[in-house]
C-alpha cells in the first residue's frame, strides 16, 4: 500500500480537520494516523492517509486541497509517503 501523506498548515479556526476530513472521506481516502497541534494560534496537523479506494487520482486530490486550504487561508500539501520520507531523510 503507497501511503499519501496531508500537511495542513495556518492560522486556527474552526472547522479545519472537519473540512478535511470531509473532503477526504466523499473521496473514499481513509485516514491511518492523525496528529495536530495548536500553537500560539496556529494549526498543524499531519495525516497519513490510504489512497486505495480514491475515486479520482492523487495529483487531483493534490490539487483540490491546495484549492481547499486557498479558500481557508491555509497551507494544505500532499505528497507520496516515499517523497516525504527523502525530504526528511538526515
Amino acid at each position: 500500500m503507497k501511503k499519501v501523506i496531508i500537511t495542513v498548515v495556518g492560522k486556527d479556526t474552526v472547522g479545519i480537520i472537519a473540512r478535511v476530513c470531509t473532503y477526504l472521506a466523499e473521496r473514499g481516502i481513509n485516514i491511518l494516523d492523525i496528529s495536530q497541534t495548536i500553537v500560539g494560534g496556529y494549526f498543524n496537523m499531519m495525516m497519513v492517509t490510504d489512497p486505495t479506494g480514491a475515486t479520482i487520482p492523487t495529483a487531483q486530490i493534490a490539487d483540490e486541497l491546495s484549492q481547499l486550504g486557498s479558500e481557508m487561508g491555509l497551507s494544505i500539501r500532499v505528497m507520496n509517503e516515499d517523497i516525504f520520507n527523502a525530504m526528511h531523510r538526515i
